[in-house]
């Protein structure tokens, strides 16, 4: 799950926590809201955890070596 993933996921759990105010039976729109939080933020941390062995934008080839070999005639 990327960032941009988990904040939506996180957003969708905020609505459903805090401006739904309908009732449903058989199940908490309450709880599934604050699990979606949940998963969102754990989403989020990891794909910040994990961002560094992902590369970012052009961390890879930064770190990749660094001998180049010039050949002149």
């Amino acid at each position: 799950m990327g960032t941009a993933v988990s904040l939506v996921v996180i957003a969708a759990g905020a609505i459903m926590v805090w401006a739904v105010t309908t009732t449903a039976s058989g199940f908490s729109i309450h709880t599934v809201g604050i699990i979606l939080m949940a998963v969102g933020a754990v989403g989020l941390v990891l794909s910040i955890i994990f961002w560094s062995s992902w590369g970012g934008f052009g961390g890879s080839r930064a770190r990749r070596g660094g001998s180049t070999t010039v050949i002149e005639r």
